[in-house]
């Protein structure tokens, strides 16, 4: 046994609800060993390059990360062998960038003062492909792997063992392999479940809207992953970054979920759509990761400043 094996296996809760809306479950991904549902994509994208001979022993893994894939990579290569290089933004949570930092990942930090950016993601991207080729890297390149995808595909299976049967799933978009992996295996369960893909107000490209600046880290990158269709979702909904803020906060206070503000997304379109359904429907939704990855920040700023008055 080791920490990996703690990988996956998360808990499942129901929310408190009152009798207008439907039942909301949340897996809550932060029991995982560096306190994200990443820790599940990096596990299979290391393994499945190493068994397939991709990623030879002791090769240099190099990939682009707003922090939590980089944090779960940085785990997993740490007691794998495999030395690691990340490309990250000030844009992100300091946490963390020293969380990749304390599993003994090297850092190349881009500036980026006015956030989440759809030109930060894109410079992002291409120094990695850049160190990957400059030093012979293996790049996982989160957005195209399909390795990540199998990783996620026993949450599903988690969640169709603790339950009967689920009605609609909301999953915040970054990569969108969570999305993909966990609705794969909720589909085959259950064929007629409602997928609601989660976004970013002001970054509403699935939408078709236009890319913007927003601060729900984790997903909103601007463009449409490429492993996302149409045909993967039935619904998109956006939220903007304040109200995903005010629902993480409110969360932490009102059930102990404490998370950052990608949960506080997911949880917003579970309500919506758990009010619309109505009593008697199941909506299932994530915890992301865990609210410590965010005191540093702005998400609880407010909070602590009463706290210390």
């Amino acid at each position: 046994m080791s920490v990996l094996d703690a990988i996956g296996n998360t808990p499942l809760i129901q929310l408190p609800t009152d009798s207008s809306r439907g039942e909301i479950w949340v897996k809550l991904e932060g029991g995982n060993p560096t306190g994200s549902y990443k820790d599940r994509m990096a596990l299979a994208m290391v393994q499945e390059a190493e068994r397939d001979g991709r990623l030879a022993p002791g090769q240099t893994v190099v990939e682009y990360t707003g922090g939590s894939t980089g944090s779960s990579l940085a785990l997993v290569c740490a007691l794998t062998g495999h030395p690691l290089r990340i490309v990250t933004s000030d844009a992100f949570a300091p946490e963390k960038l020293r969380t990749m930092e304390a599993f003994g990942a090297e850092l190349e930090v881009i500036p980026s003062p006015t956030g989440i950016t759809a030109d930060l993601i894109t410079t992002l991207r291409t120094r990695a492909a850049e160190i990957g080729k400059e030093i012979g890297a293996y790049q996982t390149d989160q957005f195209n792997n399909r390795d990540m995808v199998h990783g996620y595909e026993q949450m599903g299976r988690e969640i169709v063992t603790a339950l009967p049967s689920a009605d609609a799933y909301c999953g915040y978009i970054g990569t969108a392999g969570c999305f993909l992996g966990v609705t794969r295996a909720l589909r085959a369960a259950w064929p007629d479940i409602h997928l609601v893909a989660v976004e970013p107000d002001e970054s509403a490209v699935i939408s078709g809207r236009p890319a913007g600046t927003h601060r729900i880290e984790g997903g909103g990158v601007g463009f449409v992953p490429p492993q996302l269709t149409p045909a993967d979702f039935d619904e998109v909904i956006a939220v903007s970054t304040a109200d995903a803020f005010a629902k993480a906060r409110a969360a932490a206070l009102e059930w102990g979920v404490f998370s950052g503000p990608s949960t506080g997304a997911n949880l917003v379109a579970a309500e919506q759509v758990a009010t619309r359904l109505g009593p008697g429907s199941t909506v299932v939704t994530v915890q992301v990761d865990t609210g410590l990855k965010y005191l540093a920040g702005e998400l609880f700023r407010e909070r602590g400043a009463s706290i210390r008055k």
